[in-house]
């Protein structure tokens, strides 16, 4: 795969105004995408703009602002069902992030599905905010919790999956995208395969919306959530999907204003049309707003254009990287996203993040919030590389040659 001819990456870097600054007195090379993106004027603007002339609470006015707030609030809603391919706006919920969206089903779809006797199936590659709800709610109601581990290579081990699906789990929730290895998941197969044991599955979205073209139909998915800040949106601010019918079916999580119908203290509380019985409380009505314009801003770039791109950088770092001497990837699945972590014989990632940012360039080190990953693979965590749509095959030149150099320097 190369990056499309008509791909001008140095007119989308113009489009990040972060991107013109210096670090430690270097050009900064921002490579944390995978913690968060940075925001294309586009979307800074549509903030702004909402904060500047438009601002007030919504659904519940009459008066002008009140209206173009509504508007431009469920308008962001729609390019969001769009964008995932939802059959209604009545599927797409607002939460706080990828981790509000699984609370949100642990919550409620848990809360009344789950209970002693019953298993859930989760993989070893899970991002904290996929594990620990669950813990949580095992803990009061009794269910099992099974792992699928993974093979040398970061994918998942299909015969254990197999193993843990014929036990006959009420839910599956998994990752589509590692953040810690890139590692892209089969979700139709597993969501099918999951489906013919009769379980409901979660699949945690965060890393693969920003990179792929995602179809919540095509996948077939019962929930899929992710994050607007790593979307090259906002912080604050995503999106769980829910089949409809599932999504009547749960109670509400928060009570308060808007996901109610009616209230009184002589008959009870009735709630809310889907999707507002889960949105309580006035919203990040400016996030909202902000990650609809950078969906637009994405889909502006192409989807496909985007993925070529980020796959590009990824065979070029492992390319240029494994010239280091002592270099040991973590994650080499055959199908990846923009993530390379990595760790380099006798030199701790925090001291090697550490210089690279003297340097002016910008990992994650850490355990990436994979903490039981890598227990499991008995390292401290890795130096992780992720790549954006702004990134250029010359700055992942310079991060090998820097990592060359700050190795040679710590050993």
């Amino acid at each position: 795969m190369t990056t499309p001819t008509s791909y001008d990456v140095h007119a989308i870097r113009a489009q990040f105004p972060i991107l013109s600054r210096e670090v430690h007195g270097k050009p900064l090379a921002y490579f944390d995408s995978a913690a968060s993106a940075q925001k294309p004027q586009a979307v800074i603007d549509a903030q702004a703009r909402y904060l500047s002339h438009t601002h007030s609470n919504i659904h519940r006015g009459v008066h002008a602002l009140a209206q173009e707030a509504t508007e431009a609030y469920e308008g962001a809603r729609e390019k969001v069902r769009a964008h995932l391919g939802a059959a209604s706006t009545r599927e797409i919920l607002f939460v706080g992030g990828t981790t509000d969206g699984i609370n949100l089903v642990a919550q409620t779809w848990g809360r009344v599905n789950l209970s002693a006797g019953d298993s859930i199936v989760l993989t070893r590659m899970e991002h904290h905010s996929n594990i620990v709800p669950w813990q949580m709610l095992a803990l009061e109601r009794g269910f099992d919790i099974h792992v699928v581990e993974l093979n040398p290579d970061g994918t998942l081990d299909g015969d254990q999956f197999e193993q843990h699906l014929n036990r006959g789990p009420k839910l599956v929730a998994f990752t589509h995208v590692s953040n810690a290895l890139g590692t892209v998941n089969d979700v139709k197969h597993w969501t099918a395969r999951a489906h013919d044991a009769g379980a409901t599955v979660l699949v945690d979205g965060a890393q693969s919306v920003p990179h792929l073209a995602v179809n919540v139909q095509e996948l077939d998915v019962d929930f899929y959530t992710f994050s607007g800040h790593k979307t090259y949106g906002p912080t604050g601010i995503g999106i769980l999907y829910g089949k409809e019918a599932l999504l009547d079916a749960m109670p509400p999580w928060r009570g308060g204003g808007e996901m109610i119908g009616t209230v009184s203290f002589e008959n009870g509380t009735t709630y809310n049309e889907l999707p507002y019985k889960f949105e309580a409380g006035t919203p990040h009505i400016s996030g909202g707003i902000a990650l609809g314009a950078a969906l637009d801003w994405m889909n502006g770039v192409g989807m496909a254009s985007l993925t070529a791109h980020e796959h590009v950088l990824t065979q070029h770092a492992h390319a240029r990287l494994a010239n280091v001497d002592g270099m040991r990837f973590i994650g080499t699945a055959p199908c990846k996203a923009g993530v390379v972590s990595f760790l380099i014989d006798g030199v701790h990632p925090y001291d090697l993040g550490t210089l690279l940012d003297q340097l002016g360039i910008a990992v994650r080190t850490g355990h990436h919030c994979t903490e039981p990953l890598m227990d499991k693979l008995g390292i401290p965590g890795t130096v992780r590389a992720s790549f954006g749509a702004y990134n250029t095959v010359e700055e992942v030149d310079r991060l090998a040659e820097a990592v060359a150099r700050a190795a040679a320097m710590l050993r």
